[in-house]
């Protein structure tokens, strides 16, 4: 009888265990995908901080993408502008000699005023955040 009841406690402590481990290891939670966006993971009760602000920021440099789409201005490699602390730059992909030359990358991101860039296609696709 003492053996079946060590048996049932070690069954439950895994279980819980399992249940606590999972909870805490992102089951519901945000991660980032290969681009740098965060995304939902399950069902997270939370938002982080850091989430907001990207997705702040994300919104932001859409609305410069769309702006500068309905302007019709060709989207080659150039920068749109900035967003918050980011930079907001046109690529080609894959990426092509041009994408690097200093005319086409946002100049306070050149001059270390903003600390981070976000590069879109010329679709408006994120390729990018670093």
């Amino acid at each position: 009888m003492k053996k079946l009841h060590i048996t049932l406690i070690i069954i439950a402590v895994v279980i819980i265990g399992a249940f606590v481990f999972l909870r805490i290891n992102g089951e519901d939670s945000w991660i980032q995908d290969s681009r740098g966006v965060w995304i939902k993971h399950g069902d997270p009760s939370k938002t982080p901080a850091e989430v907001l602000e990207q997705q702040d920021i994300l919104l932001c440099a859409e609305e410069l993408y769309q702006k500068i789409k309905m302007s019709n201005i060709e989207l080659n490699s150039q920068c749109l502008g900035g967003c918050g602390d980011y930079a907001v730059d046109i690529v080609h992909v894959p990426r092509a000699s041009e994408d690097n030359l200093p005319e086409n990358q946002c100049e306070d991101y050149r001059l270390g005023k903003l600390k981070h860039f976000i590069e879109f296609d010329k679709n408006g696709k994120i390729v990018i955040i670093v």
